[in-house]
């Protein structure tokens, strides 16, 4: 059976490692369609949803979520969290009429240029996750230390570790989406 991923990164930036981190997980998913979406959302104010009601770029993005099979979600780690861009993305699906999360299978990573790789960012993001109800696919955490030294020139994880333990991670969420 065919199976579409959309991506979802905590960073803006378009040589951000966690995109790259994203690109490398649907690669050894192996899925058949890659989406990134794109986060570069307004920040969420109730007055200009009551005015202008839901952005276009959330509706695509609400489009996008239902639509696909399986969703990976990579955020940086600022401060001991997850990004803004991440929190303001969650905070407008939490605005949406459509539920696209709830039994969602989803995947949590980090890369980041400390030591610890994210963990710490993906400790906050599963905590904001729990309102939406996804099915996290549970295997070891990937966060990705060093982040800015973790992959080749064409976006491969260089060491053999972190890619083995994103492909378990892959490995655990195709089995969340067969079911």
């Amino acid at each position: 059976m065919p199976h579409t991923l959309l991506g979802l990164s905590g960073a803006l930036r378009t040589g951000s490692t966690n995109r790259k981190l994203l690109r490398e997980a649907a690669r050894l998913y192996g899925a058949d369609s890659y989406i990134e979406a794109d986060l570069d959302l307004p920040l969420y104010d109730g007055d200009d949803e009551d005015r202008d009601g839901i952005p276009e770029a959330v509706n695509l993005l609400i489009r996008q979520l239902s639509e696909a099979d399986a969703v990976l979600i990579a955020t940086p780690e600022y401060n001991g969290g997850i990004t803004g861009v991440l929190k303001n993305a969650l905070d407008w699906i939490s605005r949406h009429s459509e539920k696209p999360l709830v039994g969602k299978p989803v995947a949590v990573m980090s890369a980041a240029a400390g030591r610890a790789g994210g963990v710490r960012g993906q400790t906050m993001l599963r905590t904001c996750l729990v309102p939406f109800r996804p099915r996290i696919a549970l295997a070891s955490e990937v966060g990705i230390a060093d982040s800015g030294n973790a992959f080749d020139a064409d976006g491969k994880l260089i060491s053999d570790r972190y890619a083995a333990s994103v492909q378990t991670l892959m490995d655990t969420l195709r089995a969340e989406v067969d079911g």
